[in-house]
């Protein structure tokens, strides 16, 4: 089992940058697809971006593309998702999920292990 602690989150300006963290303890962090997760209130959580086990592989949502950065650091056990030009729609709660399965999926129910999320807050 592994544990994942998100932090980073916060009330931000649009067109700013912020990155996201998640700490993960307890099994070989390097066993793990690893993804970022957002939920907005009313609305159904839903996939912003996944790594592979060792980094070489990034996916991202549409809505995010080119904006966002995933990376993980696999000595240090922890993923990382750095955001730019952040806009008031991207205002949600940010989760981070582990899966012990063998690809990047972009199903919620493809991960095992979840964060309590970290909230971040764009203002327009």
């Amino acid at each position: 089992q592994v544990q994942l602690l998100e932090s980073g989150g916060g009330l931000v300006q649009a067109g700013v940058s912020r990155r996201l963290s998640c700490v993960a303890s307890g099994r070989t962090f390097s066993n793990y697809i690893m993804a970022w997760f957002r939920q907005a209130p009313g609305k159904e959580r839903e996939f912003v971006s996944g790594i592979s086990y060792g980094g070489a592989s990034t996916y991202y949502a549409d809505s995010v593309e080119g904006r966002f950065t995933i990376s993980r650091d696999n000595v240090k056990n922890t993923l990382y998702l750095q955001m730019s030009s952040l806009k008031p729609d991207d205002t949600a709660v940010y989760y981070c999920a582990a899966s012990l399965g063998s690809r990047v999926g972009e199903s919620a129910g493809e991960y095992d292990y979840w964060g309590q999320g970290t909230q971040v807050t764009v203002s327009s």
